[in-house]
């Protein structure tokens, strides 16, 4: 088991290095079985936290996601959180100003992250298989820049089905609905 640990802390560090030494834009921490967001990894990388557009912590075991992480990687453009175990998001997400996609898919939200609604290049949100029972519909109407919101495999309720064009000027994407069973 130690092994192991030893070993996901090494390829962290490695992947972490990599992206220092040639200052690309992007960080992927993908399948690391991470957590939480390693806290070493703010100051490892302080000198080039500005450049970094995208970030992938797909597939970890993360619960949440700090106010910290946000305002250091304030230059994001695409975050993707798929395949974790988060719930909310923290309100500091709305600072990313530069953000135009987001894949929340596949973690245990039960609400549609509503901070999401006022963050102002958001093109493209992610939240299949989540448990996301309803949604903020007025919000994410106002949404100028949104293009397209993936709803799929959750219990959204009917209302949702309603949001057809013209009112909502993006893609939505949802499950198709169960037929009804016969008595």
């Amino acid at each position: 088991m130690q092994k192991r640990m030893g070993e996901a802390v090494a390829r962290v560090a490695r992947k972490v290095n990599d992206t220092v030494e040639n200052k690309t834009d992007s960080l992927d921490l993908a399948n690391c079985k991470l957590m939480t967001f390693p806290v070493g990894i703010y100051k490892a990388m302080r000198s080039v936290t500005e450049g970094i557009h995208c970030i992938s912590l797909a597939n970890n075991e993360l619960k949440s996601i700090t106010s910290r992480f946000v305002t250091t990687f304030s230059q994001l453009r695409e975050l993707n959180l798929a395949g974790n175990y988060l719930h909310r998001l923290p309100e500091e997400i709305t600072s990313l100003l530069h953000l135009r996609a987001i894949n929340l898919s596949r973690n245990r939200f039960r609400r549609f992250p509503e901070p999401l609604a006022t963050v102002p290049c958001l093109e493209t949100i992610d939240l299949e298989e989540n448990e996301i029972a309803e949604v903020p519909t007025e919000k994410l109407a106002s949404m100028a820049s949104l293009r397209s919101l993936n709803l799929r495999d959750n219990p959204v309720g009917p209302e949702v089905r309603l949001l057809v064009r013209p009112l909502v000027p993006f893609d939505l994407l949802l499950s198709p609905e169960e037929p009804v069973p016969e008595a």
